[in-house]
């Protein structure tokens, strides 16, 4: 159902009052808002990925995967005429935080001392920055999200049970339409001052290899020709990084066998996968829950085909109990720096703050 944006977004409102499930979605590049709301409040499931419909899926393959199920939806869209607000969020306080920092910096100086005595090659670290906020305009967020960072999947998910989220992540997981399918190995951070053509040093290049190598050997499992890319540099709404495409054709037409090919990512977690999640597991000290898992549009029917757009819940932030909670990380290698990659974190956190304070 086609609306207009002040009548799309009015549903919206009306939705969350109600306390009813939704999404709402702009994929990269594309100029039109999506959006499933539900039409019950009850909590959908999916295991085997075989349905249609919306998935949000967490980090840890030990908690169950959400689905808003297209047949139990109303389905919307409106284009990008939206007008351009610029107002600032009320109430947006940030704090020092001198001591995140010091535990941050002495956990990824734990992860370097661990590769280089242990058979660990990469870590990816995250921590979360809070900002108190009584109450929370969403949907301003989202539009600014959606018109700061076109090239990336911006949305906002909600679930009275398991709460809001939204996000502009730049890591496409899985497009797919059927058997065929592409993906990224997106890797390597520095902040973006004005120009494209950039150095990279040793550990993000080695960091974007290690990252390709394991993907690739994955997908050997299903995927007997697979073609890569030269290596790119992409911007990323304030940052750049390191970009690999991959596309194949599957031998199965199962989602879920690829997408357990490829989540999660060395990109997310690291190398060895299950050596890198058992270090986030111990040492990280926090519940990821959505954050580095994945979501999207998932065996959507268009004409004849089947069509999945997954991406890599990166960038993205959750409001609960009057406040935000923004989630960033990096990958540590042998070759990490503490201080750097405090740094590398907080230029990550701009994504989302500069939507909040502009």
């Amino acid at each position: 159902m086609k609306l207009a944006s002040e009548a799309f977004f009015d549903k919206i409102k009306k939705q969350h009052k109600e306390q009813k499930p939704f999404v709402i979605y702009n994929k990269p590049n594309i100029n039109k808002i999506s959006g499933l709301l539900q039409l019950t409040n009850d909590v959908f499931y999916t295991e085997k990925y075989t349905k249609e419909g919306f998935v949000f899926v967490p980090f840890s393959n030990s908690e169950k995967s959400i689905l808003i199920p297209r047949e139990n939806s109303q389905a919307m869209e409106c284009g990008h005429n939206f007008s351009n607000e610029e107002q600032q969020l009320d109430g947006v306080l940030l704090k020092k935080e001198s001591l995140k920092e010091k535990k941050h910096m002495a956990l990824v100086e734990n992860a370097v001392s661990t590769i280089k005595q242990t058979a660990l090659q990469k870590v990816v670290l995250s921590r979360t920055k809070e900002i108190e906020l009584p109450t929370f305009n969403f949907i301003l967020v989202f539009k600014k999200l959606v018109q700061k960072y076109p090239n990336a999947f911006c949305y906002v998910w909600y679930h009275p049970e398991i709460g809001l989220w939204l996000g502009a992540t730049p890591e496409v997981l899985l497009v797919a339409e059927d058997r065929a399918f592409k993906t990224m190995a997106l890797a390597g951070t520095q902040k973006y001052n004005g120009k494209m053509d950039v150095e990279w040093g040793d550990k993000e290049k080695t960091e974007q290899e290690l990252v390709t190598e394991s993907i690739l050997e994955n997908l050997k499992k299903i995927c007997p020709k697979i073609e890569v890319s030269e290596v790119k540099t992409i911007k990323a709404g304030p940052l750049l990084h390191l970009k690999t495409d991959i596309r194949g054709k599957a031998n199965t037409g199962n989602i879920g066998d690829i997408v357990a090919c490829l989540h999660p990512t060395p990109a997310v977690c690291g190398l060895p996968t299950e050596l890198a999640k058992d270090f986030i597991l111990k040492e990280e000290g926090y519940n990821r829950a959505y954050y580095t898992g994945f979501l999207g549009e998932l065996n959507f029917k268009e004409d004849t085909k089947k069509i999945t757009s997954l991406f890599v819940n990166l960038r993205c932030m959750q409001y609960t109990e009057g406040k935000l909670i923004i989630y960033v990380g990096g990958g540590i290698t042998k070759d990490s720096d503490a201080q750097l990659e405090w740094l590398e974190t907080e230029n990550k956190s701009r994504t989302m703050l500069d939507a909040l304070l502009k």
